[in-house]
């Protein structure tokens, strides 16, 4: 089974997790807790760092578009930075960057909560 892992980290009032290895339908229920314990914190700006994650499956996008309404609706959003490109090509064709803020780094997204 291949290793997937959550880090979670706060910057400037933003949580940012960092994730890393494979997200699909085994580890899928780990980002979905995360982004749930967020929720039930009031922590509505989510960043998440994709710099680390090799692989993405139709059930790791599907824990996303589940979190992206809920967060909105609450008056934040989910941000997604650092992809490689086999990673962002999977999102590219489903249709996610007009979904999405895809940004190019962690920094640009906090810019970005910012304003």
């Amino acid at each position: 089974m291949k290793n997937f892992s959550i880090a979670t980290r706060q910057k400037n009032n933003v949580t940012i997790l960092d994730i890393s290895g494979e997200l699909d339908a085994h580890t899928a229920s780990q980002l979905e807790n995360a982004l749930k314990s967020l929720i039930d914190d009031e922590s509505y700006s989510i960043i998440v760092n994709c710099s680390s994650l090799d692989y993405i499956a139709s059930a790791g996008l599907g824990v996303f578009m589940a979190y992206i309404e809920d967060v909105r609706s609450l008056g934040g959003d989910i941000k997604l930075t650092n992809m490689n490109d086999r990673v962002y090509n999977v999102f590219d064709l489903l249709g996610f960057p007009t979904l999405y803020d895809i940004l190019e780094d962690e920094k640009e997204a906090l810019t970005s909560f910012e304003n």
